[in-house]
């Protein structure tokens, strides 16, 4: 254990204990390098760790300042962005995505059918336009060509799709060549969409995304440490995972944030540590404002944490609804509908999202608590997710 600070403030002595102990447990066997995990309740933070190793390879221990890969974690700080546009007057949630992307006007729907005993894509025409809601909620009909297969995501990953060398431009290129896996505005498919968002405010604001995000997010919430790479001079501080994960055997791979790329990948680009992320998301506990400094109204925030996907037949219909049971999906995050339904605790209200590498973080307003864990173990994501959850709430009075 490298650094831990810890007080009760709503929370069991002895279940911040538990918690500590049962990360720290697995740790030790051996299951994951290090972790680092945070507790805020009522604005303060009531229990911070950081445990384990930063690298496995050097040995270097897991500190505050550890650097780590968010991955997904970077959608809700887009969605942010493009809703402070939305603020601004400078776009509607209502307008076509080609109305700023010209490159995605003319979109076809992949359908697969079966033809001499072989599947085959046929392609329709998208009978209404992807709009800047459809990609905030994951219905534009996008998909990615990792999770799962079809002939569809078969195009994805032969077209190259969101390659750390394309320029912004090259990626909506491509994007307005691939077929739709969905029409437009009907199924939730976890995709490109936030990629897309990112070049959209590039667009829009006239500023490469790295510059938006510094000038109009990371600056006035003191984020120091939050980029889409690495200077040499924090290389030391960056978090690895082990070359191959101990539990399921496979090779542990992730991105390379020691160069800027080209591509700056609105959907999973971004590099971050413990405290930068709990400036955004204290910001968003805040209902928009943190410190004086208001990114957005509390009324344009709510509407991000409603459920968008209500009243929307089809919605969970796709091959992967990742939000899960009991989750319905905002403008950025999933957001909790049911008090019963999902397995792991939490109020109706609380919205959440996380990253591959193992990242996560949810905000419960009712409790007035916010929870961050990271950890590059990409392996082992679902079960910490779950995991820390459950001890976070068993450790609440």
């Amino acid at each position: 254990m490298n650094q831990r600070i810890q007080g009760q403030g709503g929370f069991s002595e002895r279940g911040l204990e538990t918690l500590t102990q049962c990360i720290q447990a697995d740790i030790d066997k051996g299951m994951i390098p290090g972790a680092s995990m945070l507790i805020a309740h009522g604005g303060k933070t009531v229990h911070e760790a950081a445990l384990g190793l930063q690298d496995p390879n050097t040995r270097a221990p897991m500190s505050r300042d550890t650097i780590f890969r968010i991955y997904s974690m970077t959608k809700p700080i887009v969605s942010v962005g493009v809703m402070m546009l939305v603020e601004q007057g400078r776009l509607l949630l209502s307008d076509p995505v080609s109305k700023f992307l010209p490159e995605l006007g003319n979109l076809k729907v992949g359908v697969e059918r079966v033809a001499n005993g072989a599947p085959v894509l046929d392609l329709e025409p998208a009978l209404q336009p992807i709009t800047v809601q459809d990609l905030l909620r994951h219905t534009s009909g996008f998909t990615y060509g990792i999770f799962g297969d079809s002939l569809v995501k078969a195009e994805y990953r032969n077209a190259g799709i969101a390659h750390p060398r394309m320029s912004s431009d090259d990626f909506v290129r491509a994007m307005g060549q691939v077929p739709l896996m969905y029409q437009p505005g009907t199924v939730w498919e976890y995709s490109h969409s936030t990629d897309v968002l990112g070049v959209l405010l590039e667009r829009v604001s006239g500023l490469p995304l790295d510059e938006f995000f510094a000038q109009r997010i990371f600056k006035p919430l003191g984020m120091r440490d939050t980029g889409f790479w690495v200077e040499e001079e924090h290389h030391h501080r960056i978090a690895e995972g082990f070359d191959v994960d101990p539990v399921t055997g496979a090779t542990v791979r992730m991105n390379q944030p020691r160069r800027r790329p080209n591509f700056l990948g609105g959907g999973g680009g971004l590099m971050s540590t413990m405290q930068d992320y709990l400036q955004f998301a204290q910001m968003l506990a805040n209902g928009g404002e943190l410190g004086g400094n208001r990114l957005l109204a509390r009324k344009t925030l709510q509407l991000m944490t409603s459920d968008h996907l209500a009243g929307m037949a089809q919605a969970r219909s796709g091959q992967g609804y990742l939000p899960g049971p009991g989750y319905g999906f905002g403008l950025g995050f999933a957001v909790r509908t049911e008090p019963g339904a999902s397995f792991i605790p939490g109020s109706v209200g609380d919205y959440t999202w996380s990253g591959l590498a193992g990242t996560y973080f949810w905000i419960d307003p009712q409790e007035d608590l916010l929870a961050i864990f990271l950890m590059q173990a990409p392996e082992q994501r679902n079960h910490y997710r779950q995991l820390f959850r459950n001890l976070v709430y068993a450790a609440l009075q």
